[in-house]
This record gives C-alpha cells, sequence and structure tokens, in this order.
C-alpha cells in the first residue's frame, strides 16, 4: 500500500507565477542569473540566493537562516499564497515534441524507510545531512521528489477531466516550455486519487534520490525530538511529483575521459578487444542501435564497440545494463578510474546534448576519449530496483526536469 496525500500548498498568487518560477539554480549560468537576480524581483532565485539582496556571498548556516528570511517576505509580500484545503496539483510541461503532466502530492517517508518506495540509486552520506539540515532551517521544501508508477486508466481519466477546466497558472517560457497547473480539491476525486495509488504495492524514484532520503532523515530526527508524535505531522512526508512511466523521458549519459591511463592509442585498442569487437568507422557519426553496444570517439574517429557475449556472464540485472559494462570492462580496469562521482579525469554530457559536443570537447584537447550507450529502460530501472540493487552514477538522464516555486510544501 502507498500512501500519497494532497497538501496545502505555498504557491505564487496567479499573476505572479510565471515571475517566480525558476529553473534549478545550478542550471543558470553566471550571466543569466545576474540577469534574472537584477530585472526579475519576484523570481524564486532571490530566495535560494538570499545573499544577492547584500551584494554578498553567504553560505551555511547563516545562508539557510536568510534562505528562510528572504520566503518569509515573499510570503507577507503576498506574492505567496496558500490554499485553505489540501489539494492534489496537476502540473503540465509542453515543449517542442514532449509533453508530460503528473502530480504534486505528499509522499510518504515510512513508504521510503520500508522500500514501498523503491531505489535505483545509491547516495551520498554527508549530501543528504546538508540538505536535512536546510530542510530544518528552512522549514520547506520546493523541489518535488520525481517518482513514478503504473500507467492507470483511472487517474488518466481524473486528469483528463481536469484539465478541462481553468487552470491555475499557465504560462511559457524562454525555452519554449508551456506550464500549466490545476487544482484537485473536490472530495471525490481526491478520494479516487489516493485510493487508486493505495492499490499500489510500490512506487520507484525516478529522479531525487538524496532529497528523499534527506526528507526521510529529517522525519526520523523531527519524529525522535516530538513526544506527541502522531505519524501525520507534515514532517511525515516530502513533496513529490508523481508521473506514470509511459510520460517518463530517460535519456543516457556519455562518458568523456581526460587520458588513456598511460596507454597509447594502439595499446588501448588492443585492450579493449579482448571484451569489444571493435569496429572503426571512421568519420562517421556512430550510436548504438542495440544494448550491449557502444560507441567511441578517439583522435578523431569513431568506433563501434559490441560485447563479447562469449566471455561476457550476465548474473543479475545490473550485469546487464550497459553503464555497468562499461565501467566494469573499461572505466574501472583499463582507464584506472574506480570512483565515477569524484574522478576528476571523467566527466559526462547526458543524451540530450548530441554527439557533437561529445566530438566538439574531444578533438578541442580537453579529454582524449568519449563513449556513448543506449538510455537504461524504465523495466531495468524497476527490475534494478526490486533487486535492492544500484546503478552506477550518472546511469540516467530523467525528465520532465520542474520549475522551482510553483508549490511549496511546509513542514
Amino acid at each position: 500500500m502507498t500512501k500519497i496525500l494532497p497538501f496545502k500548498a505555498v504557491r505564487p498568487a496567479r499573476p505572479y507565477a510565471g515571475l517566480v518560477a525558476s529553473r534549478p539554480y545550478e542550471d543558470y549560468s553566471e550571466t543569466e542569473l545576474r540577469s534574472q537576480l537584477e530585472y526579475n524581483p519576484y523570481s524564486f532565485l532571490h530566495i535560494v540566493n538570499p545573499g544577492y539582496k547584500f551584494q554578498h556571498d553567504i553560505g551555511g548556516a547563516r545562508r539557510f537562516e536568510m534562505v528562510r528570511n528572504r520566503y518569509l517576505e515573499f510570503r507577507e509580500e503576498g506574492t505567496f499564497i496558500q490554499d485553505p484545503k489540501p489539494c492534489f496539483y496537476v502540473y503540465k510541461i509542453k515543449s517542442r515534441g514532449n509533453s508530460c503532466c503528473g502530480i504534486i502530492a505528499a509522499a510518504s517517508a515510512e513508504d521510503y524507510e520500508r522500500n514501498v518506495i523503491k531505489k535505483h540509486e545509491d547516495t551520498i552520506a554527508p549530501r543528504e545531512q546538508i540538505f536535512k539540515e536546510y530542510l530544518k532551517v528552512v522549514g520547506f521544501n520546493t523541489e518535488p521528489v520525481l517518482l513514478t508508477y503504473p500507467d492507470s486508466e483511472l487517474i488518466n481519466s481524473v486528469l483528463a477531466e481536469t484539465m478541462k477546466q481553468r487552470p491555475e497558472y499557465e504560462f511559457a517560457t524562454a525555452n519554449r516550455e508551456l506550464h500549466t497547473l490545476w487544482k484537485i480539491c473536490d472530495d471525490e476525486n481526491v478520494n479516487k486519487i489516493r485510493k487508486e495509488f493505495g492499490a499500489m504495492s510500490k512506487i520507484y524514484i525516478a529522479d531525487g534520490h538524496h532529497r528523499s532520503a534527506s526528507s526521510y532523515l529529517l522525519a526520523q530526527e523531527s519524529k525522535d525530538a516530538n513526544p506527541d508524535h502522531t505519524g501525520e505531522e507534515p514532517y511525515n512526508y516530502f513533496m513529490s511529483y508523481l508521473i506514470a512511466e509511459s510520460n517518463l523521458r530517460i535519456y543516457e549519459y556519455s562518458r568523456l575521459v581526460t587520458d588513456l591511463n598511460g596507454f597509447s592509442k594502439e595499446e588501448f585498442l588492443i585492450r579493449l578487444d579482448e571484451w569489444f569487437r571493435i569496429e572503426n568507422r571512421g568519420f562517421e557519426i556512430y550510436k548504438p542501435s542495440k544494448k550491449h553496444h557502444f560507441n567511441m570517439y578517439l583522435d578523431g574517429e569513431f568506433y563501434s564497440l559490441y560485447l563479447r557475449h562469449t566471455n561476457y556472464e550476465f548474473s543479475d540485472s545490473l550485469s546487464r545494463l550497459d553503464s555497468f559494462i562499461l565501467y566494469e570492462k573499461i572505466l574501472k580496469p583499463i582507464l584506472g578510474i574506480e570512483d565515477l562521482r569524484h574522478d576528476k579525469r571523467i566527466t559526462y554530457v547526458h543524451g540530450r546534448n548530441d554527439l557533437i559536443e561529445l566530438k566538439t570537447r574531444i578533438d578541442s584537447g580537453e579529454f582524449q576519449v568519449g563513449f556513448g550507450m543506449l538510455p537504461a529502460n524504465i523495466e531495468e530501472i524497476k527490475q534494478i530496483a526490486d533487486e535492492n540493487l544500484t546503478m552506477p552514477p550518472k546511469s540516467t538522464y530523467i525528465e520532465p526536469k520542474l520549475r522551482s516555486g510553483l508549490t511549496i510544501y511546509e513542514f
């Protein structure tokens, strides 16, 4: 049984929604960030970058406190309002060629603990603790965890009926996306959605493993500190965006490496030959068409690498994953890269950027070799989660990516 609840969102008043909503802070270049902060007083970036008001960089616990202050100012000035009744929020994002729609709701920290909410990535304990402290000080969450569930005709029908109504928000962004949000507050449809999710034995984290882990840590700490704990306090839940599996867009990450770990080009190719059948594609831009096929760009030429199945043994779902094969047979044993998160010799380019970027960065001399693969699919992700295994870092780049500031969950 999966527990998904409506909540009383704090959100922009209707006139300000398009101005408040922002991309994640790290997505902005320095020039874009400065422009937004200077010319848009309603941008949510003013909350997450509170030192701008004083033209001063602020870090650590002081920054968390000032984030809280900027947030309270937005509430006091009427930029933010709070719904009087718990609601589900239907959020649709439409871009060129793609459209997705899901439900913003509160998911249960207890479900996370019981593994009803399934994970497929490892988390880093220090990052969990930092974000937990951030949540504890600011008292709100504005970055939903992306959860996915099997397609449901009942939920689809509720969403379709809801989207016939006038939306709360409808605005376009500079990257040619259309963002639309509706509320579901009536008891009948709220209960339908709760009951439908309640019948699901499990759902899956698509993106946001650290956010969910940090929210769980905060729930545990708050529970221990509250002698009157009931289990229904807001800290027992975390804000999530629930989307049907068919609406997910899953892309791969290419790997770029600065050097060949002391090998010459010829020696490196000989080492690869043990596990892969290699074809030189020359100047032809090659992208794999099957699982266990890889592309490689080296010294101005593309290569196709086909895993030798007669040599490689599949033992579980992780061993079949292309990013794992690439790590186990090339990155670690040949190129000497063991720590995929922190080794400065490796970087990643997500599949929304084409192979031209990979080629350009290698041709520039910044990197010496690059590898690509097909993206993982939802069934691979679910199977790895069901087997309680974890993917290598940067195995998936998953969309949609939501705007910050449209719905806020207070603890």
